[in-house]
């Protein structure tokens, strides 16, 4: 066991007890049988909507409840097919056969604060697809989203293993990089930020959006102005074929891998020359199971072991995206708040996490909201999806990932 790994089943284990002893009882409830409600869209994935009595208000909820014990249906990740871009959730579940799905992780939205520097649209977590490691998380201080409670950190996720359970767990990036004076470790996957003092890999799975935002920031502010350090190695087929002094942009082939390095980051690859062997390894090592991801992304646990996490946010009522996860993993509950005029009271993370334990969840992970928020589903019969809640924007966001919901006939 690593020491990472102990960490992290400590922190899981004190959320627990925290949440035991704090005992303080929520209102929000959800309606009783609302999980068993509403209308079959596929085999073992239903469709309704209901009201929630919350402290500011009725609330309107979307929810999609996924019998992933059946063997005709499954859920995995939408993604545009590389990890920075975006794409409406509706365009994401038809150009992936989804007959469902929600919105995902938070994500670089903007950079007003890096004047000339792109955001990238990329998300904050972890992200698998089909057990193909696509990225892994930027430093906490770097997300994107609202605070973070006690104990969570940008690499907890939310997955569905190869046995077919979905989990709340924590993925972090393992990763070297090996040149003819020795080994260091690898301090990012395909992220839109970087450690400080850091080397980062970019794999084809980034896309072509520029690689300057990662080297923006630090480990605690998001905001600090962009490093002047910087160094770009690109290599090819296991050999350094260039260099640049600042990280660049473009399509990366997929024999290729560009190391962008800042401050200590950086003097380490100017050491690199032209032709010399460099080997770069790269996996996402998971804080509690050893059973390997189908899918995973990021977000934020609110609910574990049916109790909330201390520490919620109980004030500030939102449109809210959640998954909750029940019966041990073989039930997973998609959950949207409407975005309509009438229904904007929204909810509280405190309220999100109450109301999925009042739908059976045993644990809560929430995703990005406000205008990402979005729960599409196919009518029966139908070729497309149908998009069901009302954004809050008036219309889909385009965002980076989400959860996607298959069924085989």
């Amino acid at each position: 066991m690593t020491r990472r790994t102990a960490r992290f089943k400590t922190v899981l284990t004190a959320l627990a007890a925290w949440s035991a002893l704090a005992g303080a009882a929520l209102t929000t409830a959800a309606p009783a049988g609302a999980a068993e409600d509403g209308t079959e869209i596929a085999p073992g994935v239903r469709y309704t909507e209901f009201d929630v009595q919350a402290a500011k208000g009725v609330t309107h909820a979307h929810l999609l409840t996924v019998d992933l014990r059946s063997s005709r249906t499954s859920v995995g990740l939408l993604y545009p097919g590389v990890v920075a871009s975006r794409a409406p959730v509706s365009r994401l579940a038809d150009s992936l056969g989804a007959v469902a799905g929600v919105n995902g992780d938070f994500f670089n939205i903007t950079e007003t604060q890096h004047p000339g520097v792109e955001a990238t649209g990329a998300p904050v977590g972890p992200a698998i697809a089909n057990r193909r490691v696509l990225k892994a998380a930027v430093p906490d201080g770097q997300r994107f989203g609202p605070a973070l409670p006690p104990g969570a950190t940008t690499k907890d996720v939310l997955g569905v293993g190869v046995d077919g359970r979905a989990r709340v767990d924590g993925l972090a990036l393992d990763g070297s990089v090996r040149t003819r004076d020795g080994q260091f470790a690898l301090g990012g996957l395909n992220q839109y930020a970087l450690p400080g003092g850091s080397v980062g890999a970019f794999t084809s799975d980034w896309g072509g959006v520029s690689r300057a935002r990662a080297v923006c920031g630090t480990d605690t502010d998001r905001a600090a102005p962009c490093s002047s350090d910087t160094y770009e190695v690109t290599v090819r087929d296991g050999r350094v074929v260039s260099a640049a002094d600042t990280p660049g942009a473009g399509p990366i082939g997929a024999d290729t891998t560009v190391l962008v390095g800042r401050e200590a980051g950086a003097q380490r690859l100017r050491k690199l020359s032209a032709g010399e062997a460099v080997r770069v390894r790269h996996r996402l090592v998971a804080a509690r199971s050893r059973v390997p991801y189908r899918f995973a992304l990021g977000g934020c646990p609110v609910l574990i072991g049916g109790r909330p996490l201390p520490g919620l946010d109980d004030t500030t009522s939102a449109v809210r995206t959640a998954v909750g996860v029940a019966e041990g993993g073989r039930r997973l509950l998609l959950f949207a708040v409407d975005g309509a005029p009438a229904y904007r009271s929204g909810l509280t993370v405190a309220e999100v996490a109450d109301t999925l334990r009042g739908l059976g969840s045993e644990d809560a992970f929430s995703l990005d909201g406000g205008g990402s928020t979005t729960l599409v589903a196919r009518d029966p019969g139908a070729a497309a999806v149908t998009v069901r809640n009302h954004p809050s924007g008036g219309a889909e966001r385009p965002v980076p990932n989400g959860i996607g919901v298959f069924a085989r006939s």
